[in-house]
């Protein structure tokens, strides 16, 4: 979910492999036409050379002689990078605006855009509106579009304009609408400027941004089938089978990872919020847990297997039946139990301990079970959570590559 300064370094190998054979600036915000429903404003955060593209990535990812060529042999493009502000609905289906990051190659090629959801975020700065260059995220979109994608980033709410706003983590419906508006925002972005699109559309993103691509290409899928051409979809590591999940890791011995365990309690925390359950959390954590989970959110201490820090009563409500509020909030952030029918990949490392195994291939036993015949299950043996991002990465651009 986290760990992004692992996550993209994973990126320059990828790009070796797939892609060999084949000054800063600003404005203020420009305004919507009044034809655009979803875009509000654009604003340029900087053009990009191909050669400070080059010379930012070797800074970042150091000065090693494989990765400098690498680095050259990737780039194609310069880049016009823009900060994206849009409407879409909050988790309470209010109105609100988000943000966004949107990067375009300048070239006069067709190009397929690509709506990458970000991974956990727990710094605001690094959201990909930003453009933070400490963030590996920001190097790896530079130099991803500068192949030739056009690149959409949803902040997702809680981040860039909305941070005042709690990020909904683990929502299947937010997430979902956020990105599916950030794009529609980006595509009408793309015609105001005339911009080289040929019309495909790829998701993709790894573990929360798993989930957030799921969920977007359920939503997309079964809502608006007409809207976009769909031309593939990659999931990593996602938790799309929250209902059995939550089940192994009340019951089971996990990582006993502070870190992990304050994810887990994030996603406790987000649904007793957003589905009006409104408990203390000494209901679902003994103490001192409870208490430290209350007074410092995703900074709390919560060391140990995460079954022993749950309440016996959570435990038992869950177990058989009785907490129905909780069980159902759950069950409606469940993505697992559907059928596509374009392209999906999805990536699993077998050793994750974080984001188990079994989310992914639960989910596409099921997807198979409703007919479906467009769906991958790529099981990467023996690799952890972050282990496994090497894998989804070369994966998911070979194939974006081929779908192009």
């Amino acid at each position: 979910m986290k760990k992004q300064q692992l996550y993209l370094k994973f990126y320059l190998f990828l790009f070796l492999s797939i892609w060999i054979a084949g000054c800063s600036s600003s404005s203020d915000p420009t305004p919507t036409p009044q034809g655009n429903k979803y875009l509000v404003s654009s604003t340029l955060i900087t053009n990009l050379t191909k050669t400070q593209i080059i010379t930012n990535a070797n800074v970042f990812f150091g000065s090693d002689p494989t990765l400098n060529l690498f680095i050259q042999a990737v780039v194609k493009s310069d880049l016009k990078v823009y900060k994206v502000i849009y409407k879409t609905k909050n988790a309470d289906n209010t109105d609100i605006q988000a943000s966004g990051l949107l990067v375009i190659p300048s070239t006069t090629e067709a190009m397929p855009l690509i709506s990458y959801q970000h991974g956990t975020q727990t710094d605001e700065t690094f959201a990909p509106s930003y453009f933070n260059l400490k963030s590996t995220d920001t190097q790896g979109v530079s130099l991803i579009s500068s192949n030739n994608f056009i690149i959409s980033c949803p902040d997702y709410i809680g981040y860039g304009v909305s941070k005042n706003l709690e990020h909904p983590y683990q929502h299947r419906e937010s997430l979902a609408q956020s990105s599916l508006d950030m794009t529609r925002a980006s595509i009408e972005f793309l015609k105001q400027e005339k911009t080289s699109w040929n019309n495909k559309l790829m998701l993709t993103g790894y573990s929360e941004g798993g989930f957030a691509t799921m969920a977007l290409m359920k939503k997309i899928e079964q809502q608006f089938p007409t809207e976009f051409s769909l031309t593939a979809t990659t999931c990593g590591a996602g938790g799309y089978n929250l209902s059995a999940f939550v089940k192994t890791i009340l019951n089971e011995t996990t990582q006993g990872v502070s870190e992990y365990n304050n994810y887990y309690a994030w996603v406790l925390r987000t649904y007793n919020k957003i589905y009006g359950l409104n408990r203390q959390m000494n209901v679902y954590l003994k103490e001192p847990y409870a208490t430290s989970l209350q007074n410092n959110g995703i900074n709390a201490s919560l060391p140990g297997s995460f079954n022993l820090l749950v309440t016996d009563s959570f435990k038992k409500g869950i177990n058989d039946g009785t907490d129905t509020p909780f069980i159902n909030a759950i069950k409606d952030n469940d993505t697992f139990d559907w059928k596509p029918s374009s392209p999906l990949q999805l990536y699993h490392g077998s050793a994750d301990k974080l984001i188990f195994y079994s989310n992914s291939e639960s989910t596409y036993n099921a997807m198979i079970a409703r007919g479906a015949t467009n769906v991958e299950l790529k099981k990467i043996e023996g690799k952890d959570h972050i282990g496994s991002i090497q894998d989804y990465l070369l994966g998911t651009f070979t194939f974006f590559s081929s779908k192009r």
